[in-house]
């Protein structure tokens, strides 16, 4: 029978591991750590790949007049944006309000900046409503017990198992086993960003040859 990774089993797999935390009786300190820990180690594959799994594409549409438009949930970073199929370009903020520093003034847009963590602006201000096409980089939906799976569960099990022994070890002071949890956590991810620029010159390679 082959193995899938839930939440559930993860925190299994994760006291084998530790040899703690089996019930919350005798070891509540880790038995309560351990989602924590895991959700620290979701975290950490988000933060450190950039890998094929963590793209997403959304359509939504500009409005004309509006400059300030909210990130999609669980953004982490741009890839592109398109504004009615033509590329707009990433720029500094001071940038973009040097560019065009009367927002009230509409024009085509051609350029966009993190407004902050959670918004982008858009100049020139759009002078119309317009389809816009966004390509990121996201954080998968953090597991809990009501999401027992997700694209790392799926596609990338010991990546995250390792990820969450890393984080564990620190909480635990068992420095020994950090260079062990290391080691493993970083072949599976250059594995991981292996096969996404495997697909890349595959990719390059068939638009060579057409």
């Amino acid at each position: 029978m082959s193995y899938a990774m839930t939440f559930n089993s993860l925190k299994e797999d994760l006291r084998r591991y530790l040899e703690r935390g089996f019930t919350e009786a005798d070891d509540p300190l880790v038995y309560e750590q351990l989602p924590r820990l895991i959700t620290l180690a979701e975290r950490r594959l988000a933060r450190e790949l950039k890998i094929q799994g963590f793209i997403r594409a959304v359509t939504t549409t500009v409005t004309s007049g509006q400059a300030v438009y909210t990130k999609p949930d669980r953004w982490r970073d741009t890839i592109s944006v398109f504004i009615n199929k033509n590329p707009v370009f990433a720029r500094s903020l001071e940038y973009c309000k040097s560019y065009w520093p009367d927002s009230s003034e509409t024009g085509t847009p051609g350029f966009y900046a993190d407004y902050d963590y959670s918004r982008w602006l858009i100049v020139p201000t759009p002078n119309a409503d317009q389809v816009m096409e966004v390509i990121y980089y996201e954080q998968p939906p953090l597991l809990d017990d009501s999401t027992q799976t997700n694209w790392l569960t799926d596609y990338a099990p010991n990546a995250l198992l390792y990820a969450s022994l890393l984080e564990a070890t620190p909480f635990l002071k068992n420095d020994d086993r950090l260079q062990v949890w290391q080691g493993m956590y970083d072949r599976a991810a250059q594995t991981l960003n292996g096969e996404d620029l495997m697909k890349i010159l595959d990719r390059s390679a068939q638009r060579t040859e057409a």
